[in-house]
């Protein structure tokens, strides 16, 4: 028998059923487990690096309530120590696992025997770190994938494609505008799987038995309470982590993790794996897929009431009583609407000024909206002006993966091109996609990289691209700097201009009888706003009265190919119309604060084709 099968009595004890995993109570620690239909159980303790286990421990005869057993080791030390369990006969990992051994290399294929959960004990000294509870109209949102984000040989960063990889760029996205960070999944998923898979065979019917590589993370396999240890550029990816977190949080910087929890998923996993990141990571929010995730019990969860949680819709009226609004808004509705409204109306369809001028002003006050114009399923935003239709060969699906439905328009040309005036007007076109979400009422995301011109060559699904093609190249030729400046002006704008960013939903109203509704709409005659479906353009006035010394604002919108006239209305108080923003402007679109050229024209503007101009009241 082995040394600790004869020391049980003296060296084992009853364990405290307090949920699951392991807990570290002084020198002790305590081991939890679900074991369904009274199956035998063990716990197995490996000595580190080693193969084969030292102890087994039968879990029969400890503590056990319905399916939960749990067994306290005394005085064992953690740091030398692996763990799995052995259960009905097979050797499995700890769900529950705070952090997993063996996976330390991305896409290196490992048995899953040679994989440990690992003791983690908490000794990580977060310095009086907290989550921020940034308000929703505060927030500007970054989403991004740790590998990709630094990967590329031309992001000049020591650790690449890793947590401290990303903690080297914060810099960056603080001087960019940035106060949120989202990232793809972080936790321990399996990039590297069968194509005899069913739940893969769905998203990519390669052939049977051909490995394909899970990049974006959305996999049907993970342990969720352990970060990827192959996003560390250390040993130590638990510490590695919370140390991004709290950098990101001494600079401002708020960060949601994306989970997916595949259909079948145990509703009381998700809620303990939400409530130990929030508890043990300090993370500010979720994002979570509602199909398989009990969104409205998280929404309920007193101790998640301030942070934040993201999903395609919730039952409100579940949520809220009598249609109360919380304190504090933490839920979000975060799906496609805004971005195929707003990519229609950017492209000139017809009939899309209804729904785009909705999207714009709706920041509902029981939840918050993301709104972007690009993810990562679908065409960045260089490939949205760039391409007409999904170019996926590269996936070994014959291009019949990726949606079809991108409401893109190359501008003349298919693909790269070195035409100065199609380059122009693809310059454009970015500039106006960057306005129609940054001038937006809900909380504008920014896929990463759209701020650099990044290109996946047209490639609309790269899940299974762990390459050049869906790393973010960081070069700096003057098409990337031109519109990398643009975005840094355009969110310091939105920064600047409470009226772009408020705490309620417009109401069309003029609910303070100042004269103006705080939202109106215009055409070719003021107040007289043209929506109808051959419409390609609208005039939107903000009202400067509904909010404390802030000026008016007309914003010109022309996604027409033709040049389009717009009535001003008439300013109080001596005030005139001068130009703020003009995104067809050659060089810098956004005016310096009191360097707003006067319009000669105060009564009437006429704006070239596929144009934004923003107009200050001063």
């Amino acid at each position: 028998m082995k040394k600790w099968d004869k020391m049980i009595e003296h060296d084992v004890k009853e364990g405290i059923l307090q949920g699951q995993g392991v807990r570290k109570l002084g020198d002790d620690i305590c081991f939890t487990v679900a074991v369904p239909d009274q199956k035998a159980c063990s716990l197995l303790l490996y000595k580190k690096g080693r193969k084969e286990a030292e102890a087994r421990i039968p879990m029969e005869g400890f503590a056990q309530y319905g399916d939960l057993r749990s067994v306290l080791v005394k005085g064992l030390p953690a740091e030398k120590y692996e763990y799995n369990y052995e259960i009905d006969g097979q050797v499995v990992i700890d769900p529950y696992a705070c952090r997993v051994t063996g996976r330390e290399s991305f896409g290196k294929p490992v048995a899953e025997e040679e994989l440990r959960g690992r003791i983690v004990a908490d000794t990580f000294d977060w310095q009086g770190d907290k989550p921020l509870m940034l308000p929703y109209e505060e927030v500007v949102a970054y989403a991004a994938h740790v590998r990709g984000f630094t990967k590329h040989a031309t992001s000049r960063v020591k650790a690449k494609g890793t947590f401290a990889g990303l903690k080297e760029k914060i810099p960056y996205l603080k001087e960019l505008g940035i106060n949120q960070l989202e990232l793809m999944p972080v936790y321990e998923f399996f990039e590297l799987t069968s194509m005899n898979s069913p739940e893969l065979m769905k998203y990519a019917p390669l052939e049977a038995g051909e490995p394909s590589v899970n990049y974006w993370g959305y996999s049907p396999k993970a342990y969720y309470f352990a970060p990827k240890a192959a996003y560390a550029a250390t040993c130590d990816p638990v510490g590695e982590l919370k140390d991004l977190i709290r950098e990101l949080h001494g600079n401002g910087i708020e960060i949601v993790l994306e989970f997916y929890f595949p259909k079948g998923t145990k509703a009381s996993l998700v809620l303990d794996c939400i409530k130990y990141w929030v508890v043990e990571y300090h993370i500010d929010g979720v994002h979570i897929n509602r199909d398989s995730a009990p969104v409205e019990a998280l929404a309920q969860t007193p101790l998640l009431s301030h942070t934040k949680l993201y999903s395609e819709g919730f039952a409100l009226d579940e949520i809220y009583e009598e249609k109360k609004a919380p304190a504090f808004r933490n839920l979000a509705e975060y799906n496609d609407g805004f971005m195929l409204d707003a990519r229609r109306f950017l492209k000139g369809d017809e009939g899309q000024l209804p729904g785009f001028t909705w999207r714009a002003r709706r920041n509902p006050d029981r939840q918050g909206v993301i709104n972007y114009m690009a993810n990562h399923n679908g065409f960045t935003l260089m490939d949205l002006v760039s391409y007409d239709e999904k170019h996926n060969e590269a996936n070994g699906e014959d291009n019949r993966d990726g949606t079809n439905l991108n409401y893109s328009w190359n501008c003349g040309e298919e693909g790269p091109s070195r035409k100065k005036r199609l380059l122009k007007l693809r310059n454009r076109q970015i500039r106006n996609a960057f306005a129609l979400l940054l001038l937006s009422q809900g909380t504008p995301l920014i896929y990463a990289g759209d701020e650099r011109g990044n290109s996946q060559q047209g490639n609309n699904n790269a899940w299974c691209q762990d390459n050049e093609l869906s790393w973010i190249s960081w070069k700096a030729g003057k098409l990337e700097t031109g519109i990398l400046s643009y975005v840094k002006e355009l969110i310091a704008f939105r920064k600047a201009h409470p009226i772009f960013r408020q705490g309620k939903e417009l109401r069309m109203m003029d609910y303070l009888s100042c004269g103006f509704p705080d939202v109106s709409y215009h055409g070719k005659r003021a107040w007289f706003g043209d929506l109808e479906n051959y419409s390609r353009s609208v005039g939107v006035l903000y009202a400067g009265e509904y909010l404390k010394d802030e000026a008016s604002f007309y914003v010109a919108y022309n996604m027409h190919w033709m040049s389009h006239e717009f009535a001003l209305p008439g300013l109080s108080g001596g005030r005139k119309w001068r130009i703020a923003l003009d995104t067809g402007r050659e060089e810098s679109a956004v005016y310096p604060e009191g360097q707003e050229p006067l319009l000669e024209e105060q009564r009437m503007i006429t704006l070239p084709e596929r144009t934004i101009m923003v107009l200050i009241g001063k």
